[in-house]
Order: structure tokens, then sequence, then C-alpha cells
């Protein structure tokens, strides 16, 4: 991988990749393959990413999600409570039934960005906890299957926690990270 290249859609999917490494290296190093990745070009677009969010000069969060992704495959008005932000979404060919999504506040400031299902993509049946496999579903598919759901802090920005009501009145923690399903604690 050129570091002199842009930094595109696949060195993205090497950055969310990278993180749920953590979690799940086998599913992870399977599509690194697929992508035509090495682990060296994973962590290059890593390293690359971390000094782009990092960099005093950079572009804002909003903007430098278009000059990596290009423009948004759809762009909507959303509220959310009594606050409205843009909600903005792009294809990752990794998860063709998934969205990158960014909410983006006044201004283009970044609210939040994670992996959501692709508008008419059916989603996963979410009825048992042994349901809950790698990879199977988005944090708002998880918290609605599992009604109700709490939302707890994450180890890292990019990691979410919900604690999950199970069938019977049982329930577990679910870790997401970039919004995708990773495990039960």
């Amino acid at each position: 991988m050129d570091s002199a290249r842009p930094f595109g859609p696949l060195d993205f999917q090497l950055v969310l990749l990278r993180r749920m490494a953590d979690f799940q290296p086998g599913p992870v190093e399977d599509a690194r393959i697929a992508l035509g990745a090495s682990l060296a070009e994973m962590r290059e677009a890593n390293k690359r990413w971390q000094a782009m969010v990092r960099s005093p000069r950079g572009r804002g969060s909003l903007s430098r999600y278009r000059s990596v992704l290009g423009e948004p495959e759809s762009h909507a008005r959303r509220r959310i409570g009594d606050l409205d932000c843009d909600a903005y979404l792009w294809p990752l060919p990794l998860w063709p039934d998934l969205r990158f999504e960014v909410l983006a506040g006044p201004g283009g400031a970044v609210w939040n960005e994670w992996l959501v299902r692709a508008p008419g993509a059916p989603g996963p049946a979410l009825r048992t906890a042994e349901d809950l496999t790698p990879w199977c579903c988005t944090v708002d598919e998880a918290a609605r299957a599992f009604a109700p759901a709490r939302p707890r802090e994450g180890s890292a920005p990019t990691r979410w926690q919900l604690d999950l009501t199970l069938p019977g009145g049982g329930s577990c923690v679910a870790e997401f990270t970039w919004g995708l399903f990773q495990r039960v604690l």
C-alpha cells in the first residue's frame, strides 16, 4: 500500500477491521484477505487514519469522511430528541447489507459514526442470545430485538455496549465495534 496515494474506501475498511480484530481476529483475517490487503497494509491504513484524525491542520470530521469515502449514497435530515442533525450514508464493499452512517450537527461536527443496516436490506432474526453471532447485527437492531436495552460506555471511542433483556427475563451485555456486534460479555 503506497502511503503517497490518496486514502480511500479500501483503507477505511481496513481501519474498521483493525479495531474489530481485538475481538474477532478470525473474521477480520478472512475479510482482510478478501480485500487483498496484507497485515502490514492494515497497520499502515490505521496509522494514516490516526494521523488524519489527530492532525491539528486536518479536515473537520465530516469533510474527512467525504474526502475518504466520496459523496454519500444518501443524506437526510433527522431529528433525535429535540436536536436536528444530518445523516449521511456510505456503502462499503466489505459489508454490502450495511452502510457507514455519520450523524453530523451544525457546522459538520460529527456526533456519531458507525455501521447501520442499509435501507431495504433485511435485518437478522434475533430471538435468543444464541442468535447473537459475530457481525450479525448493528447496535440499533440488537436494542430493538432485546428491549428494553440500556446503553453503556464502551472501552474505546469506537466501541459501544448494551445491556440487553433476554426472553424469559435474563440479561446480557453485548459489545459492538463501529456499530457492528462483536461478542456477548
